[in-house]
């Protein structure tokens, strides 16, 4: 099975990755990885460390002549703004001299993380629980996402919303139903906008809140939908509560940063529905079992059911801002505004790419734990039959 691993700090030297358990034979390049972590650094109201960072990676182990050998991948991303924080963030030295952050910023993992190991300066905190861990992560994922691609299967997604301002729902509903077959025709579309946003007119409506966002002081989240199309029916399972396969889709999508909520399919929505109007009925079509609907996004009792995954993440707003909230000096008790740390704005188009990936070495998993096999020619034989 594959599972992966990251190591690195926001301003250390660099971001290392291991990914483990891939099967031998799956072509993979250093471009192929790289243009997800370009498509990762794109989108309206992002930061300056992205004019700073051109995120490339080097691959160190575990594939020769341009394909897996069965062996661990390392990977490896160099931090460009590593020369502005040598002394910040040395690996030896006692640390003279370097000032000491006191003051954790409401909504991040500043407050929690100092008191659980003990630290006197939050900045151990704050560069491991930054979102710049995530290129790494979409490094890693990325080789699970070509073994899914060599099967047939596809990933891709598009942002719903961005602060108040939401996509025509029908108009897109019909350009996902249209590219279902393959959804990652829909990823490279959304790539086009700079909010990834497939409604030009809400696109528009987006970029002018983030500009204003922006002159504010703040930060605006959003909500993206993820679809993985080409998947067979019976991946996961029903008989154990940490095998269902839409937890695990969820559990990966919850740990990016700044994720608070996740969807199957129109799952808030159906709450609010009867029966009736919810269960994606069966039909037949050229002899063909299909549904009329697909509000169930795929997934019943925990398995795939062949129809296209579709999840959606909710991203709440960055904590970092630019005008401060309050807060409080661990170090003097006393009541302070929170610090500032350079930060986007709005990240979602971002977050939609991260999600793509994230989901990847889950359906990597469940194809590999129901089909096996130590090659990609072996998986390919057995996932044919």
């Amino acid at each position: 099975m594959i599972r992966y691993f990251t190591a690195g700090e926001s301003h250390g030297k660099a971001l290392v990755g291991i990914v483990e358990g891939m099967p031998a034979g799956v072509e993979i390049s250093a471009e192929y990885i790289n243009h997800q972590l370009w498509r990762r650094q794109q989108g309206y109201g992002r930061g300056g460390r992205m004019q700073i960072e051109s995120d490339e990676v080097q691959i160190l182990s575990g594939i020769r002549f341009g394909k897996t050998i069965g062996s661990p991948v390392a990977l490896l991303i160099q931090n460009r703004d590593w020369g502005n924080w040598m002394h910040k963030m040395a690996v030896e030295g006692t640390g003279t001299g370097v000032e000491k952050i006191t003051v954790p910023r409401p909504g991040h993992a500043d407050y929690a993380g100092a008191k659980k190991y003990g630290f006197d300066d939050i900045r151990n905190v704050i560069d491991r629980s930054s979102a710049r861990e995530t290129a790494m992560r979409v490094a890693c994922c990325s080789m699970a996402r070509k073994l899914l691609e060599d099967c047939g299967i596809s990933i891709g997604s598009h942002v719903l919303s961005i602060g108040q301002v939401c996509i025509n729902r029908k108009k897109i509903d019909r350009l996902v139903l249209a590219g279902s077959k393959k959804v990652s025709k829909i990823g490279e579309k959304a790539d086009g906008s700079v909010v990834r946003m497939l409604d030009k007119s809400a696109e528009a409506k987006a970029i002018d809140v983030i500009r204003k966002s922006k002159r504010l002081g703040d930060t605006l989240g959003g909500i993206f939908e993820v679809l993985i199309s080409g998947v067979p029916t019976g991946l996961g399972s029903y008989v154990q509560y940490d095998r269902k396969l839409d937890a695990l889709l969820a559990q990966a999508l919850i740990s990016i940063q700044a994720v608070k909520g996740v969807e199957i399919g129109e799952g808030f929505a159906n709450a609010e529905r009867y029966g009736s109007d919810v269960h994606d009925e069966f039909l037949l079509k050229n002899k063909k079992i299909m549904r009329r609907t697909n509000r169930a996004g795929g997934i019943e009792g925990g398995m795939t059911n062949g129809e296209t995954i579709i999840i959606h993440a909710a991203m709440k707003p960055i904590a970092t801002l630019v005008k401060p909230l309050n807060a409080i000096d661990l170090k003097t008790k006393r009541i302070i505004k929170s610090r500032y740390e350079r930060s986007d704005v709005c990240a979602v188009p971002a977050a939609s790419v991260i999600g793509e990936s994230v989901v990847a070495p889950v359906l990597a998993n469940a194809l590999l734990e129901k089909f096996g096999g130590d090659s990609l020619r072996e998986i390919l034989k057995r996932y044919r039959i």
